[in-house]
């Protein structure tokens, strides 16, 4: 049964093999089931909720990319776009997070529109690279900056907005050393480096006294009802919102193309320059955001540390079902996220900020009309604390630097449209 749904013989592996690499790719996944539930829980949503959402998400964008598009990618809410929703949308807009889990759910549905219609590949070529990088390198520096706030090192000055907490008290030695661990681990190829290391910077946290010790490890999940189909559709659907709904979808977008990419590539999939199955990979992505959505959770997307289970040789959609199911059992062992503090999983988000800057080397820096919008960006996601503020000063910013510079060839029609687009974005909401 599992050759004929996986055709695991034409891909040169094998159950044994797609088990073992499902189960690598879960464990470095597996620090998402901490980390989302303490950054969403700051809206208001309850945690336990939060972290039943956050595992049935991930288990069935996994199934849905597994079985449909046959491909070892596993899924699950990602970081950057959980940080949007909570410390943009919700806590510097102020909008509910009800509200935010409809423009969520709406962001799903473009992706599957723009998925049917077969106008990804225009939308995707349409952005230039430089502009994708500075866009991935830039959610890294606003996760960076939430982390550093989280843990203490960064906090509030009167005059000149930020400036370094009392880095030698608890939080943020913990959140040091939670980081360095996470390094050291990667550096000696230790599986699950950054559960593991999440888990020791928690049990040290019970050891000094500064969280407590759950009464057991494993419990029946707790209750989906308090995010569960709580979506404020009526609010998602002001004009104000649009450019929220655009900014998921655009985020989305692109980091699951550079994922899917990336694996693929890793694993010797993409032939002829093409990626198999794309378009049911994308419907895979794009559904399992509705999906999350409706369950309480930021959007599903593909996650790129799946490339560490194709690395154990996983070929096929089989990696991503084993790593689903592990996400299903997950469910059970809701007291063990409970215990993680919030200076645990600042350490691994520290991490992740560091994996997404590795584009900023990929910017060509001696060509001034590439490299100052790309600065434009990159600073600006951070500093404006708005992922949406950033893109739109990104692409405002490279469409003037090409026509001041005379270089408006280099312009397509996709990047004036979407810069005229924000610009009048920048006007409605800043103007």
């Amino acid at each position: 049964m599992l050759e004929k749904i996986f055709k695991l013989q034409a891909h040169g592996t094998t159950v044994r093999t797609e088990v073992l690499a499902g189960i690598t790719t879960f464990l470095t996944m597996a620090y998402i089931i901490f980390v989302n539930p303490n950054v969403l829980a700051k809206t208001g949503m309850d945690h336990g909720a939060v972290f039943v959402a956050t595992c049935i998400a991930a288990a069935i964008g996994s199934f849905i990319m597994g079985f449909y598009a046959n491909l070892p990618v596993a899924l699950a809410p990602g970081m950057g776009l959980n940080a949007f929703f909570t410390y943009t949308v919700v806590m510097q807009l102020g909008h509910t997070w009800q509200t935010a889990l409809a423009c969520v759910f709406f962001s799903g549905v473009l992706f599957i529109i723009v998925s049917l219609l077969r106008i990804r590949e225009w939308l995707i070529n349409a952005i230039p690279d430089a502009l994708k990088k500075s866009i991935a390198a830039g959610i890294g520096g606003f996760l960076a900056f939430i982390a550093l706030q989280s843990a203490g090192i960064i906090v509030d000055a009167d005059g000149v907005l930020v400036r370094m907490g009392s880095i030698i008290s608890f939080a943020p030695l913990m959140t040091a050393l939670c980081l360095f661990l996470i390094i050291a681990f990667v550096h000696y190829r230790v599986p699950g480096s950054v559960m593991l290391a999440i888990l020791i910077v928690s049990v040290l946290g019970i050891l000094f006294g500064h969280n407590s010790m759950p009464e057991s490890l494993v419990a029946a999940p707790p209750s989906l009802a308090p995010t569960f189909m709580q979506l404020d559709f009526k609010s998602a659907l002001e004009p104000a919102m649009f450019s929220i709904i655009f900014a998921f979808f655009f985020v989305d977008l692109f980091d699951t193309a550079g994922t899917l990419i990336g694996v693929t590539e890793r694993g010797g999939l993409v032939k002829d320059g093409k990626i198999p199955n794309l378009k049911k990979a994308l419907l895979a992505d794009s559904g399992a955001t509705v999906v999350g959505a409706m369950l309480g959770t930021s959007n599903t997307t593909s996650f790129i540390e799946s490339a560490s289970g194709v690395a154990m040789g996983g070929r096929t959609g089989l990696m991503a079902v084993v790593t689903g199911v592990l996400f299903l059992l997950a469910t059970f062992f809701s007291p063990l996220a409970g215990m993680v503090p919030s200076y645990a999983t600042a350490g691994a988000i520290l991490y992740v900020s560091v994996l997404m800057m590795y584009t900023v080397g990929e910017i060509d820096w001696h060509d001034i009309t590439e490299a100052a919008p790309v600065a434009i960006t990159f600073l600006a996601i951070p500093l404006t604390y708005s992922i949406a503020d950033g893109i739109t000063l990104g692409f405002i910013s490279y469409t003037l630097v090409k026509l001041i510079c005379g270089r408006w060839r280099e312009l397509n029609i996709g990047v004036i449209v979407l810069a005229a687009i924000l610009l009048a974005r920048l006007i409605w909401v800043h103007g």
